[in-house]
Formats: structure tokens, sequence, C-alpha cells
């Protein structure tokens, strides 16, 4: 293998779809404004549908300046933080465009995050008021008095529904959990009485590319979570980035579904904001179990859609599958997690459509690599090619400077307009990750010839066991293969001489059975002697991040605490 080829010369340009561009000529307009000129020319085109439930262009723009003009009477000016605090929802978009349209920074969180977590992202990001569901509403009213927070809006899953839903909502919606009743307390606020009570009137504010305009909090892998700075330039050269890459895809023709959580930047990017960008409709699934998902393909008929690997899999096992056309959906995008072969081949013959891996991080907005959609190589088991305008680089990982030889194995750095402008309020830790404009993004990869990248591991995850490297990635693709294996994930617990030995976590099929002994002999010959696992756990679930990511920080500690 030569090893003359550089990064610098950027080898995978060669593979890039006919249109587009190693370059982009970016636009200098932040989201707001990409969202009137959608309302401009796509006025009564649907901007986003709820359970059938359509909100226009014009209606969501007008929204969006009737909920910027509440929060300017609320006392909110350009650089203060807002919370949101929702599913997908049509407030969870009009109340994320309207706090960048008044300059303030948006800051998202997870729903399913419990008090402590949440208090920390309130606090650290010094939010002052809050945008939540009334499911939610009595915890943060208590949980309030130990923030800064001094407004708390609440809305419902049934403000927008049609009929005859809306009718029947309020009849079973508490017994089914889906609707709660919210104390009174002082500063709390309806989201759609504060829009019947305010005009379309949002203060006129200039916005800088370079401002913020969000903190997108990290998951926590390595501790408390990081407020990631993402400005207001970093969110629409990244839709930018998103749309160059598609150009088969034209403006105001497809529907996206929007299943990814919107309060996680992988969403917020590739489903959210590209949609609003190309003004295309957008079909929120607040909750993307397959049952809910399978629904929405049959009945709105989506032709884009970016999923995680959770998603693929959990709709192909669904026994609903067979009887649900998904042939609308023209093109899927992957990432957070690699996609097993299996699950490509086999939802692509489901669709008919093609799935396109990708990779990105929350520092990066996320995206930077994807493959190729149509015209160009598509790698399976790659995360692809950086995508315009991003430069990679393959380090050492000890020294975390010197570049290896093509196909060597070390740490991705990228660099582009998409990555962060830091960690808020930790300038150690954003001088740690940024070395000039480098993003040291702490997986570990390796570059073909052709310039497409590989993901082999996180560096934290790796295990080393008898002084040899093992990618727990390796070991799962080979789970991935046996057909009772639903999903698998492999980390390092301790060894008395070796270090550490493999150990594996297996989710099996509904209704099938397996034995360690079957699953070790299954890998033999798919594997070297030094990465076969010494130890199988059979589990019903395994603990995920929101966006579907195995929590292998969460299984590494209670082996440790198990071992004690």
């Amino acid at each position: 293998m030569t090893t003359a080829i550089k990064y610098e010369d950027k080898p995978w340009l060669a593979s890039y779809e006919k249109g587009v561009p190693p370059k982009v000529d970016y636009e200098e307009i932040a989201l707001p404004a990409i969202l009137e000129r959608s309302a401009d020319q796509f006025p009564e085109k649907t901007a986003v549908l709820f359970q059938g439930y359509k909100i226009t262009y014009r209606q969501l723009d007008d929204m969006v300046n009737r909920f910027a003009a509440c929060l300017h009477e609320f006392g909110i000016k350009k650089g203060d933080s807002v919370a949101i605090l929702l599913p997908n929802l049509i407030p969870c978009v009009a109340a994320y465009y309207a706090i960048l349209r008044l300059g303030a920074i948006a800051v998202m969180n997870n729903p399913l995050y419990s008090d402590r977590e949440l208090e920390h992202q309130f606090n650290d990001s010094a939010s002052k008021a809050l945008i939540t569901l009334d499911l939610l509403g009595n915890r943060m009213i208590d949980l309030r008095p130990k923030t800064q927070i001094k407004q708390i809006v609440y809305t419902s899953i049934g403000d927008y529904l049609p009929f005859p839903k809306n009718f029947l909502f309020p009849l079973v919606a508490k017994k089914k959990n889906l609707a709660a009743d919210v104390k009174s307390a002082d500063n709390l606020f309806k989201w759609k009485d504060l829009l019947a009570a305010h005009p379309p009137n949002a203060p006129l504010v200039e916005l800088s590319l370079d401002d913020v305009a969000m903190y997108q909090y990290t998951g926590g892998t390595t501790g408390v979570s990081k407020g990631v700075m993402l400005t207001h330039g970093n969110l629409s050269r990244q839709v930018q980035q998103v749309a160059a890459w598609f150009p088969t895809f034209n403006k105001g023709t497809e529907i996206m579904l929007g299943a990814l959580p919107y309060f996680h930047v992988f969403g917020l990017s590739t489903a959210m904001n590209f949609a609003i960008y190309m003004g295309w409709g957008q079909l929120l699934v607040p909750k993307p179990q397959p049952e809910a998902l399978l629904e929405t393909i049959a009945k709105f008929k989506p032709t884009f859609a970016p999923l995680v690997p959770m998603m693929y899999i959990g709709m192909l096992n669904h026994p609903n599958i067979s009887k649900v056309d998904m042939t609308s959906i023209k093109g899927c995008f992957s990432g957070s997690a690699p996609l097993p072969l299996e699950v490509i081949k086999e939802f692509e013959q489901k669709t008919g459509a093609v799935i396109v891996e990708g990779f990105g991080l929350t520092e990066s907005t996320p995206v930077t690599h994807i493959n190729p959609f149509a015209g160009g190589k598509r790698k399976v088991g790659s995360i692809g090619v950086p995508i315009s305008d991003t430069q990679c680089r393959i380090v050492d990982i000890d020294d975390g400077e010197t570049d290896v030889a093509t196909g060597e194995t070390g740490e991705l750095l990228v660099k582009g307009p998409q990555v962060m402008k830091g960690y808020h309020n930790k300038p150690e830790e954003t001088t740690a990750t940024l070395t000039d404009g480098w993003l040291h993004t702490g997986d570990i990869g390796k570059m073909d010839e052709e310039g497409y990248f590989y993901i082999v591991d996180r560096k934290k995850d790796m295990i080393i066991s008898g002084g040899y490297n093992v990618y727990p990635r390796d070991i799962e693709e080979v789970f991935y293969q046996h057909p009772q294996v639903l999903e698998a994930t492999a980390i390092g617990v301790p060894h008395p001489t070796r270090g550490e030995q493999v150990k594996v976590f297996v989710v099996l099929k509904e209704g099938e059975t397996a034995t360690l002994e079957e699953l070790i002999e299954f890998c033999k010959d798919k594997l070297a002697a030094y990465k076969l696992p010494t130890e199988i756990e059979f589990r019903v679930e395994l603990p995920k991040s929101n966006v579907g990511k195995i929590l292998k920080k969460e299984l590494r500690a209670e082996e440790l605490e198990k071992r004690q």
C-alpha cells in the first residue's frame, strides 16, 4: 500500500457525485432568514405535520414571530439563553426559530433527562426561560428555584391535532399518560395563550454569523455534559453543506421524516433545519418507536429519512413490516453508530431507497463525512468521504499531531466551517479539543487510497488484550451476522494476566434462543483468537443514548462495580 497519498491532496474529491462542489459558495444567511425565505417561496406548502395536523410555512413564520414577540416581552434579549425541553412537536420547531430570531441562545435539552442532569444544563447555560411539556410541568416548577429560569411556558401533545383526534384527546389523554394537569404557579404560561395574546411583530435584531446561536450539550460520556457553542454560521453553513451533498433533490419537492430527536444536533441539522432550508415538509414523530415510524411512513409517505441504526433495526424486526409500503422513501441517511451490513441490505430491499452512512459529532454541527448518494462510489462499512469544505487527517494516537500513512489507524481530526466555536465556560477543554482549528474527534479511524474513511472505534473504547489492540466494532459486526442476534456490543473487562478481556452483551430477536457456546463457535472462523469474547451476557435491552447509541460507559461501570 502506497504512503505517497497525503491528506492535504484530498483524494476523496475524485469520488464526489457529479454536481457536488469541493467548496460551497455560502450565502451569508442565518436560519431565521432562511425560514422567512421559505415562507415567501412556499407560503401555502406544509412546513410541519403532526398526526395529520398541518402548519404551512406562512403559519410557521407567523408563529415564530408571535413567540419571539412574547420572549421579548419576557425580557429576553440578544445573548440570553432560553431552554427548550420538548420532543419533536410543532412548538419545538417554532420556539427554536423564535429564540434565534431574537439573537438569543437556544439550549436544547433531552426530555428523558433526570432533574439532576437538567439542573446542571439549565444553570451552566444560565437559561432565563423554559419551554416544556405539560407532562413535565410540575417537575420543572419544582426545579425552577434551583435555577435562573423565571418564566415557564408549557404546551401539550393535544395542542395541535386534527379532527376528530382533537375532540377525543381530552377524553383519553390522561389515562394514557399523554397529558397532565399542571399546578398553578407564578410566571407559568400556556403556549397557545401566549401566541393568541401577541401579534407577529418580532423586534428586528441584527445577527452575526459569528454569534453563538445555541448550546448543544454533549451526552456526558466522559463526565459532566459540556455545552458545545454552535454559531449561526455553523448552523447555516452545515445545512448548505448537506444541501450541496444531495444535488439531485430540489427545493420544495420532498417530505422529510422528522424522527431523529430535534433536541440532538443530528436531528436538528439533518432533519429540521435542512427541511426548512429546502422548503420541504417535515413529519414530526415525537416518540420514534418502530410502530410509530411504520404508521407515519404508511400514512404520510416521506421521501427522505435520516435515521439511526436502532430505528432501522426496530422497523425491520416489527411484525407489521411486511404490511407497510415503504417505497415512497428515496433517500436515507444513517449516523450516530455503525449500521450493520445486513441491516443496510434488508432495508434497501424493502424500500428501494439508498442508505448512505455518514459521520459527525456534536462539536461539528454534526456532519463531517457522508458516502456519495448517487453517481459516486458508496462503500458499505465506510463513513464515506469528507463533505465539501471539510479537511481531514489521521494522526498518531499518542502524540495527536503526526500524520500516519494511508491505511494506518490513528485519531481522526477534522476542520471546516461546521466545527464549533468551543465549549461554554470550559477554556481548558476547548484548548485540548481544538488545535489551530482542527477538532480532535476522539475516534480511531483510517483512510484508504481513494480517500474514504473508516471508523475503527472510539479511542476510549479500544480494548488492549495481551498487548493487542482489539476494536469492539470488529466483534460487533460478526455478532450482527448471527441470525438470532438483534443487538450486540462489546467492551473490555479486567483480566488478571491479559489486562483486559472481551465481554459481549447480546439482545436476541424476539422468540429466539442461543447459548454462549453457540455464539463463540459462530465467531471462531471470523475473528482472530485474541479477539474472541470470553464472556457473553444476554440482556432484554441495552442502555442507549437519546440517539440510539449503546452506552458502553454504563455497561463498563456496572462491570467494574461487580468486580470490586
